[in-house]
């Protein structure tokens, strides 16, 4: 008796991911950047299989966006673009398919989440929550300068 036919096929993937000395970096920059706008802001980065690579609570920052900022990263990460691009691409949407986008568990809509690439490989996102809008995607980019080569 025969399982059937012989498929060739692969069996694992690589996958880039950010090390942890980068993410921790990221949000020392970040931290920094937020100290100089005179802002508390929470700062998270996560890998390419979204899950926390580095946190950074600035102290003075509210409660609630520590979930906001780890829900940037993760949405930058999934989905490949600043989650600030969010409500245009949400505007173009069927309004059954919006309602289900927007109601998936961390998915963040507001600026502030950047995905991180380098050398043309998605290896995390980062997203940073407790300023504006504007200040905490400002912050995001700020620091992942630090990846430039």
């Amino acid at each position: 008796m025969t399982a059937g036919p012989s498929l060739k096929m692969k069996v694992t993937v690589e996958q880039n991911n950010i090390h942890w000395e980068a993410a921790n970096a990221l949000v020392q920059v970040a931290a920094n950047r937020a100290d100089e706008l005179n802002v508390k802001v929470n700062i998270a980065v996560v890998d390419s299989g979204g899950h926390l690579a580095a946190f950074l609570r600035m102290p003075g920052s509210a409660f609630h966006s520590i979930d906001v900022a780890i829900s940037k990263a993760y949405t930058a990460m999934s989905f490949g673009m600043p989650t600030s691009q969010w409500g245009p691409v949400a505007d173009t949407l069927s309004p059954l398919c919006k309602k289900g986008l927007l109601t998936l568990d961390k998915l963040m809509t507001c600026g502030g989440g950047v995905p991180i690439e380098v050398d043309g490989h998605r290896i995390g996102g980062i997203g940073v929550s407790g300023a504006t809008e504007k200040q905490d995607e400002e912050i995001a980019c700020h620091a992942l300068k630090i990846l430039q080569r």
